[in-house]
């Protein structure tokens, strides 16, 4: 959504009304996942996606619809295999997107504000929709719940907004929290009051989490390239070396810092902050340096951790960290040599190797292998 902020505070400004739409669902083979958005102004001019393809002008014509009456609404688009490719879809498939109006019935200023400022300083936020609301009950002296209201949660802050109860509230922010954890997003059903055993409720929790980290290890040419391709997969990226003739911000601007250090000095300051969203790659391939580096990623969460070589030098590495003490679960976590065989020669090669496998083990359901050998859906589908 931040690629959105600057266009809709620019039709703010001019007095112009602004609906929002989100995908918070897909099934079959859709091009854009849960949290793609697009905003609509009221004289029609549009920022953002939510397919790529002809969807796109019958989400327009719902939001200046949600504009129009007021309230907000989720909307199901579904398409046969013949159908799909005229409406912009790749393949038949479902799309589940939620519209409303941003202002006093759907997302208020205040809260619009503050997720603006969180996602734009890379601070951890998720923003909680009511997307749909089932009849009131009246046993428990419920009222109806409407879809659209909002509630913002900061890991650190006071939640803002409120989806109508104070404990639905509670329960929603306990569960917000474990999203952001996880840096993921999804629909969630809760009772009235936010019992998670009732589904009177749907919730969309949408998190918004800091990029992933790249730590890459060896200012050389392959680094410079992986930093280029990372860069552009939206990773936060380091590359660290303890030459500084080397290791300067001339030599690899894509980079975001450049740290002049031994590999398992910077790894025992940032370490703590690894995840599984984050990588290390060691591309040193000299085992002064990338045996003390693999070590100290092993202690990390990194969900990737790559050493570059050939088998010879994978091997003399291996035992290099046996003797080290690695035990072999731990080994098994060591993508080395480095990156998916491609038959890549030169450092863009390798470096869309190396992001080509870190994306295939992030996707457990997928193998790498060449789509035409595989059979089964492309996309895995988020629900």
């Amino acid at each position: 959504m931040q690629e959105l902020f600057d266009d809709i505070d620019r039709w703010w400004q001019a007095g112009r009304r602004v609906a929002l739409a989100r995908v918070i669902g897909v099934a079959g083979s859709a091009p854009r996942e849960p949290g793609a958005a697009m905003a609509v102004s009221e004289d029609g001019e549009v920022a953002g996606s939510v397919s790529g393809g002809c969807v796109e002008t019958a989400v327009v014509a719902e939001a200046l619809e949600a504009l129009t009456t007021g309230k907000a609404r989720l909307v199901t688009f579904g398409y046969s295999d013949e159908e799909a490719f005229a409406v912009g879809l790749t393949c038949g498939g479902t799309v589940r997107v939620f519209v409303e109006p941003l202002g006093p019935r759907g997302i208020d200023s205040q809260i619009f504000a503050a997720l603006r400022d969180q996602v734009s300083t890379s601070q951890p936020v998720a923003l909680a929709t009511v997307i749909e609301a089932g009849d009131d009950d009246a046993a428990a002296g419920e009222p109806a719940a409407k879809p659209g209201p909002t509630l913002l949660v900061e890991p650190d802050s006071p939640s803002i907004g409120s989806l109508g109860n104070p404990g639905l509230d509670a329960a929603v922010r306990r569960d917000a929290l474990g999203y952001l954890d996880a840096g993921t997003t999804a629909v969630r059903g809760y009772g009235w009051r936010g019992e998670a055993s009732r589904s009177d409720l749907a919730v969309f929790i949408e998190t918004f989490t800091p990029p992933p980290q790249m730590l890459i290890f060896g200012a050389v040419d392959f680094s410079a390239a992986l930093a280029r391709v990372a860069k552009i997969l939206g990773y936060k990226v380091t590359v660290c070396d303890a030459r500084r003739v080397f290791a300067t911000p001339e030599r690899f601007p894509m980079a975001d810092e450049v740290v002049v250090d031994w590999p398992d000095r910077l790894l025992a300051r940032v370490g703590p902050t690894l995840t599984g969203r984050d990588a290390v790659c060691v591309l040193t391939h000299d085992a002064k340096f990338d045996v003390p580096a693999v070590l100290a990623a092993l202690r990390t969460g990194a969900g990737y951790i790559g050493a570059m070589g050939s088998r010879r030098t994978a091997a003399d590495r291996e035992k290099r960290l046996v003797e080290a003490g690695v035990e072999v679960e731990a080994m098994s976590r060591l993508m080395t040599p480095i990156g998916l065989d491609i038959g890549a020669r030169t450092p863009e090669e390798t470096a869309i190797s190396i992001c080509a496998e870190i994306v295939a083990l992030r996707s457990a359901n997928h193998t790498g292998a060449p789509l035409r050998a595989t059979s089964g859906p492309i996309h895995h589908c988020a629900r």
